[in-house]
């Protein structure tokens, strides 16, 4: 009996790492399903990889870059990234990885890093292959473990994270039409733009992306009375207050037909910084040649 007592401890014993393991990945799993769903519903990447990639990246949540720096993905700094960041040993022992606010941010962050035209690959597959997408993240470069792809397969597998994949698939037409215009999205200083196609309009666009017709137009700085064109930037969310990393300290040269709106939409900036930054008044218009230069 005693004997029978003692192998019924160590079985439990044994077992208990992986036990535990499962309990912090499902309690993953339920906490963060719906932030991954909605990012999918927005940017067209399947919830089943985004959460494989943050119970991986993040050790479940329980990394020291997700406790300390809210970061479930492993991003590090690169890019325009000028936020808050912490240092920490990886392909290198002084790796600075990005730092934020909450995971909700970290997992809109990721969705950002993946509109990268390197990652563009990805979005012509179905959205239920995550199979495919498991391989074309490792292919991309995304991380350089040989085993990536068959870690997030498997993960995927053992949690059936497949099944929120399909939760893309809305029966509204209204959700069919966001969701449509939203393959169209691409990123330019780390903020989500659509280009306008012919006959659309600011209050479509709206409509269709479930977005205040103001709120649109003020995000692209143009009044009520301005009419979209197609071939025409419309961004999404506010623009940045500073220059993509690669062209800060540099000058754009104003070329035939610009002005500063247009030339605000091509970079991602905001109106009032070219503005602040070249100390021009408000009437000026820009003539073929003028140099502005950009922080």
């Amino acid at each position: 009996m005693q004997r029978l007592i003692f192998l019924l401890l160590l079985s439990l014993c044994c077992c208990s790492p992986a036990l535990a393991q499962n309990s912090a990945y499902e309690a993953y799993i339920q906490k963060y399903r719906h932030m991954a769903i909605d990012q999918m519903r927005r940017y067209k990447i399947p919830a089943s990889i985004t959460l494989a990639q943050g119970l991986l990246e993040s050790n479940a949540g329980r990394s020291v870059l997700a406790t300390e720096a809210n970061n479930h993905f492993g991003i590090k700094v690169g890019g325009s990234w000028n936020g808050p960041y912490i240092v920490r040993s990886d392909d290198r022992p002084d790796d600075r990885f990005r730092k934020y606010r909450s995971a909700a941010e970290s997992y809109e962050d990721h969705s950002l890093f993946l509109l990268r035209p390197r990652y563009s690959a990805l979005f012509r597959l179905p959205i239920t292959d995550y199979v495919g997408w498991a391989h074309g993240l490792k292919a991309a470069g995304y991380a350089t473990n040989p085993a990536y792809p068959q870690l997030l397969i498997n993960i995927i597998h053992n949690y059936q994270l497949a099944q929120y994949d399909a939760k893309a698939y809305e029966p509204t037409a209204k959700k069919y039409r966001k969701q449509q215009m939203l393959e169209r999205a691409r990123l330019c200083n780390d903020v989500v733009y659509i280009v306008a196609q012919e006959g659309e309009t600011f209050a479509t666009m709206a409509k269709a992306l479930g977005i205040r017709e103001r709120h649109l137009r003020r995000y692209n700085e143009v009044d009520g009375d301005y009419v979209l064109r197609a071939g025409q930037r419309v961004f999404l969310g506010k623009k940045k207050t500073h220059a993509e990393r690669s062209l800060r300290r540099s000058y754009y040269t104003v070329r035939p037909g610009d002005s500063m709106h247009g030339i605000a939409q091509q970079l991602g900036i905001r109106m009032a910084c070219l503005y602040k930054w070249n100390k021009l008044p408000n009437d000026y218009r820009p003539s073929e040649g003028d140099r502005l230069k950009l922080k």
